[in-house]
């Protein structure tokens, strides 16, 4: 709000705006111009002076517009004609606004001052705008060259015939046919019979290796009794030769 904006304390921040010398009060008074006021003097705020015509753009009284009659740079507040009030004993005073509150419609250029700050203003703004207007006739005459060069060097490119391979053709499944559908209807018994003899002759050699099973039992029982015969015999065989 003041000159030092570090300043957070609002006790300091109060006690620098009561004691503001008189060339920061009169910025402090400064005011919005009107949009139509702004494009034609080149310039957004002003400080109010006496003799600007003014609207009220929020309050009680908003809407209302007036000339400024007096500037209150002590209390930092402004007052119009014919904003007034009435007082308990039937006098009427002039209502005080705060110029932050106020739009300027027009301007007061009574003062030399004034219109060289104006123009001062006007002035400042003109070369920044020729500067944007440089820089993008520049960036534009760049760009142009570039595309002339990108079309230079796309060249016709040269399409060579591409021939094309020979697919083998895919031999189509024959679909079934009655004929063929009669036939595997005819072969499925046949599979049928062939699995029952199968059956048969596996229940044949079943049967067969069991009535083997005893026959076998006898011939591994002679051959065990054989085995122990043979030991029996041999020593016999050594007695009678000792005793001769």
């Amino acid at each position: 709000m003041m000159q030092n904006t570090r300043i957070k304390n609002p006790g300091k921040q109060r006690k620098r705006l009561f004691n503001a010398p008189a060339h920061i009060r009169h910025k402090l008074m400064a005011a919005p111009l009107s949009k139509e006021l702004a494009a034609s003097r080149g310039a957004k705020t002003l400080p109010v002076r006496k003799g600007d015509t003014v609207r009220i753009e929020r309050g009680d009284n908003k809407g209302f517009e007036g000339k400024v009659s007096r500037v209150d740079l002590k209390a930092y507040r402004i007052y119009l004609e014919g904003l007034t009030r009435e007082k308990v004993d039937g006098t009427n005073i002039f209502i005080s606004t705060h110029p932050s509150k106020v739009q300027i419609r027009s301007l007061n250029l009574d003062d030399k001052w004034r219109k060289n700050i104006l123009e001062r203003k006007k002035a400042a703004k003109k070369p920044a705008k020729v500067e944007k207007a440089k820089v993008k006739t520049t960036k534009k005459v760049e760009k142009t060259p570039a595309k002339v060069k990108e079309i230079e060097e796309e060249k016709p490119v040269e399409v060579t015939p591409v021939e094309e391979e020979t697919v083998p053709e895919v031999v189509k499944e024959q679909e079934p046919t009655e004929k063929t559908i009669e036939e595997a209807m005819i072969k499925k018994p046949a599979a049928k019979k062939t699995s029952a003899k199968r059956k048969t002759i596996a229940k044949e050699e079943e049967t067969s290796e069991i009535k083997k099973a005893p026959a076998k039992r006898a011939q591994t029982v002679k051959k065990k009794e054989e085995k122990e015969a043979t030991p029996k015999a041999k020593a016999k065989k050594a007695s009678e030769k000792g005793d001769q």
